[in-house]
């Protein structure tokens, strides 16, 4: 549309962030605040206000510190550990937050080899724990691309797709030594980087080659007697805790651009997770991508300067079903009831490369559903090419697509595990429901910082003040945590709270009023002391506003002649219920 669109899509398919273009209805395949929230020192907050709230859950993030701010407590803390267990030679790696592909990143050996640490204002960084023993196959490193489908925020959707890729190193991996460090083919999995070595080898191969399909690793681990079902459930966890430590912020940011009850657009996202495979099977999160590539070729030079697109099968093998499925699940003309899908072999003859049974010894195909792309046929394969064959097949396979477009198409890639282990999960979310406190005191719509109007109003109405916690109290705690918060560099658009800075202060009361124990019960017990208040507060304002509302409509109909009629008898509301059981269980937690 060279001179735009007039009508409105369904679906509006940005390139880096949601505010690409101004929209107001529809699908944007982007979430407001998703480019900051993945952001290394981002997701490093994210992630370790979990890790202090579920330590042992958490455990799968490397030990990292932000600098410049805390670069004082890395050296103290290294010093300390090796003061304590002098063999320990520990290797550091080094990421700049505004890093990409790869760019910056360099391996250390002790806090003073950290580059620039005068001018590390002006590029902050993260630097973590570097693991120095990764699983290897073909005695190289490597890392996995999994594709994530962030569907929705409220409710909580997640997909993953069910393959992904195994980017390799191009040289053998040894563990870090001072001769080695700057060796980045060897310790840096980025294809971005190892595409510039000479051993990089572009292979039409899902099985060789320096970029290959996660199942294709997980066959050969499965050949090993590697439990795959476990190491699959592993991931899966994984993803899931990392999205729930993302929401809570990208909520804050969600309100300010789309506020509730306004018209706009609803958000999905298509996540890139890097994963790193320890040597006993552990995954370790690397990093989150909000924009993954999605190309589908790579660069082959012809001549001295002289280069062509050449499509990349391993590529287009897993990214196109991930954007093909995609929109398949965000198709807001799709039928509600369930599609029926015809056997992916159907299919198979029609893809522009042969499917992965194709390629892999039949033995090896023997794992479970989630780590193969395409399913395979059963035992009786034979017979149902068979039936497909037979007079008339070809006119009810005609019939059949007509009446159900989507029945040519392959099954989907993209397996929900959120909602569906939500179960397992839900008691994670405590930051969901702090972010929920924190919106409902923001009071203008559209920002994303707490005032200190709003923070008094927030301890006012959750009863948090008592003889031994004043409202002076409060502002002190309020301006202590905010000023800290502010001289660290974050967004300074706005003055006041942001959530971190909130869900600090909630730590601190909730240790205040809860001592003895674990810090997630103590902030398990506040959240339900304040939604208690909160409700109560609620069904008064409600009842007034209907009493109000009652007594106009007596006024209303009321006869000169007759005697005006008693107010209306309300009757109890359903969250008082609510509200009265959580206030029990938590006298009796305390009792």
């Amino acid at each position: 549309f060279p001179f735009g669109r007039r009508l409105p899509c369904d679906i509006y398919w940005h390139g880096v962030s949601f505010h690409d273009n101004d929209i107001f209805s529809g699908q944007v395949n982007k979430f407001p605040g998703m480019t900051e929230m993945v952001r290394k020192i981002t997701l490093s907050r994210a992630v370790r206000t979990m890790q202090d709230l579920f330590p042992e859950e958490y455990d799968f993030y490397p030990h990292s510190w932000i600098l410049p701010e805390e670069f004082p407590l890395f050296v103290a803390e290294v010093r300390i550990m090796k003061e304590s267990d002098p063999p320990w030679k520990p290797t550091f790696i080094v990421k700049p937050d505004g890093g990409c592909q790869g760019d910056g990143i360099y391996l250390i050996k002790d806090p003073s080899d950290i580059r620039l640490a005068g001018n590390l204002q002006c590029r902050p960084a993260v630097v973590q724990e570097y693991i120095s023993k990764p699983l290897l196959i073909d005695k190289l490193k490597f890392d996995i691309r999994l594709y994530v489908l962030l569907k929705s925020l409220e409710p909580l959707e997640i997909y993953i797709a069910k393959d992904g890729l195994s980017r390799f190193c191009t040289e053998p991996y040894q563990e870090p030594t001072l001769k080695n460090l700057h060796q980045v083919f060897m310790h840096l999995t980025n294809y971005s980087l190892n595409i510039h070595s000479g051993n990089f080898i572009h292979s039409d191969n899902v099985n060789t080659g320096s970029k290959r399909t996660f199942s294709s690793v997980l066959c050969r681990l499965s050949s090993k007697g590697v439990d795959i079902k476990k190491l699959w459930s592993d991931i899966i966890s994984l993803v899931i805790k990392t999205v729930i430590a993302l929401t809570p912020e990208l909520k804050v940011y969600y309100q300010s651009d789309i506020p509730a009850g306004k018209p706009g657009p609803s958000c999905f996202q298509i996540l890139g997770f890097d994963i790193l495979l320890m040597k006993n099977l552990k995954p370790v999160l690397l990093e989150v991508n909000a924009n993954p590539s999605m190309r589908i070729e790579h660069e082959q030079e012809l001549s001295p300067g002289v280069f062509e697109n050449v499509p990349s099968p391993v590529d287009e093998e897993i990214k196109v079903s991930v954007i093909r499925d995609t929109l398949r699940l965000m198709d807001p003309h799709k039928k509600k009831n369930k599609d029926t899908h015809l056997p992916d072999t159907c299919m198979d003859s029609k893809q522009r490369f042969p499917p992965i049974s194709g390629r892999l010894p039949r033995s090896n195909l023997q794992l479970p559903k989630f780590a193969i792309v395409r399913s395979q046929l059963s035992e009786h394969s034979s017979d149902t090419k068979e039936d497909l064959m037979e007079p008339g097949s070809a006119e009810k396979l005609e019939h059949e697509i007509s009446k159900n477009p989507e029945a040519s198409l392959p099954s989907l890639c993209l397996k929900q595990v959120f909602p569906k282990y939500a179960k397992q999960f839900n008691y994670l979310r405590l930051g969901d429901r702090m972010a929920a406190l924190f919106i409902r005191f923001l009071g203008v719509r559209g920002i994303m910082k707490l005032g200190p109007t709003g923070f008094r109003t927030f301890i006012r109405n959750c009863k948090l003040y008592n003889s031994n916690f004043s409202m002076a109290s409060a502002d002190i705690l309020y301006i202590d945590i905010t000023r800290r918060w502010n001289s660290v560099g974050l967004d300074q658009r706005e003055s006041g709270m942001c959530l971190q800075a909130f869900v600090e202060a909630f730590f601190c009361l909730a240790q205040r009023r809860y001592k003895s124990l674990p810090l997630h019960e103590q902030v398990a017990l506040l959240i339900d002391f304040c939604e208690y208040h909160l409700s109560i507060l609620d069904e008064k304002r409600l009842l007034c506003s209907r009493g109000i509302m009652a007594h106009r409509a007596a006024l209303a109909t009321c006869q000169p002649d007759r005697p005006r009629p008693p107010p209306a008898i309300h009757a109890p509301l359903l969250n008082r219920t609510t509200a009265a059981n959580k206030f029990t269980d938590y006298r009796n937690h305390r009792s």
